[in-house]
């Protein structure tokens, strides 16, 4: 009779302390929940904060993230140079250039200058020549009014000339050539801030458009942060990566332990 006595007070009391147990756990749960709702989303990045942080992650790192994010290409093909070492992040304001052999329209590249006007901080200059690899898109002018108006930088699927110039006075050029000929009389403005095909890539006005010495790649604006999440989660990843392979001696161990190649 004890024996079963103190059995039954055993019972009890692991039955209590089990009662406790989830009534505890659920309290903290409810509270989590509580918690977690009574705080909203991060707000969205400002546009110059977005772009500011864009310029500090390398374009390798933003190709990637694109990549498994979007899951297609956004990167130009090697023949997008610079025309000196550079590194910038903006948003594209698109132009495009169709052949019009032999114009004598003065009005014909009126809707070029427009465009470049019409732009400001933290702008990126991204406009297609109708096959114009050997004439040049933007020269000395061109880039003048770009940097004065605080233009991040421009990329030209075609040429560019006053290299020199340009070069002078800092502003960044992505071109797939350098040529010393001119789009007067051989090309017209057709449209500005329109979806166009930049070597190989979609750009849409408004997209972020990021450059360093690796290349160029474009970033869909609506999924920039995502994006940009991912690249700075990757860069981390890479720079860490450096020390341990001095450590080790080994590319091998280092990728394993990191996860980042």
């Amino acid at each position: 009779m004890r024996l079963f006595h103190r059995l039954s007070k055993t019972r009890v009391f692991v039955a209590t302390i089990a009662a406790l147990t989830f009534i505890f756990a659920a309290t903290v749960y409810v509270r989590l929940v509580r918690a977690q709702s009574s705080f909203p989303d991060a707000p969205a990045l400002a546009d110059s904060e977005l772009v500011a942080q864009f310029r500090r992650v390398e374009v390798a790192s933003v190709s990637d993230a694109l990549e498994q994010i979007i899951h297609k290409r956004m990167y130009m093909t090697h023949r997008m140079q610079p025309i000196f070492t550079a590194k910038f992040a903006g948003f594209a304001r698109t132009v495009q250039l169709k052949k019009d052999e032999g114009n004598s329209d003065p009005e014909a590249l009126t809707g070029m200058l427009e465009a470049i006007d019409q732009g400001s901080t933290d702008s990126v200059y991204v406009m297609v020549v109708e096959d114009g690899e050997d004439i040049a898109g933007m020269g000395g002018l061109m880039g003048t009014a770009m940097s004065v108006r605080g233009y991040a930088g421009a990329v030209i699927d075609g040429g560019v000339r006053d290299v020199a110039y340009l070069r002078k006075i800092g502003f960044p050029v992505f071109a797939t050539g350098i040529v010393p000929s001119t789009s007067v009389h051989h090309y017209r403005f057709d449209r500005a801030q329109i979806p166009i095909v930049c070597n190989g890539v979609q750009v849409n006005p408004g997209d972020i458009v990021v450059a360093d010495s690796d290349g160029v790649a474009v970033v869909p604006r609506v999924q920039a942060q995502a994006v940009l999440t991912l690249a700075q989660q990757m860069d981390y990843k890479e720079h860490s990566m450096y020390a341990l392979i001095e450590q080790w001696k080994s590319i091998v161990q280092a990728v394993k332990k990191v996860g980042r190649l």
